[in-house]
């Protein structure tokens, strides 16, 4: 069974540039561009992983990411959190699920992206 990833990303550049590096994968990629597209996506296609950014327009990742682990039947879909701020400045969210990944963007490569993915899938 393929299995999908929930890209969310309001910066057209990059949410390209994530969808390029997975797109040869075999994974079945879905799209949102805000924290409300993304709710429904969550709810409509069942991911098995999420990528999100943490600045979105309406519902933040940081905030979208609250949301998903307060609800049971989302809480176990794991999260990758890419995001242009630090780290340290978001260290509560991974105190909340010690899973989450956080890769900073300047930090960010297809193989850094790739390994974190394969991680979280197996």
């Amino acid at each position: 069974m393929t299995k999908k990833i929930l890209i969310i990303e309001d910066e057209e550049p990059f949410h390209v540039l994530y969808k390029a590096m997975l797109d040869d994968k075999g994974y079945d990629i879905i799209s949102a561009y805000d924290g409300d597209e993304a709710l429904e996506k969550v709810k409509q296609e069942k991911p098995d992983l999420i990528i999100t950014d943490i600045l979105l327009d309406t519902v933040t990742g940081d905030t979208f990411f609250l949301y998903l682990k307060g609800m049971p039947e989302y809480a176990h879909v794991p999260v990758i959190m890419i995001s242009a701020f630090s780290q340290k400045d978001y260290k509560s969210l991974k105190d909340l699920d010690p899973t989450l990944v956080y890769i900073e963007k300047s930090k960010l490569t297809e193989e850094i992206l790739l390994t974190e993915v394969d991680k979280k899938l197996q």
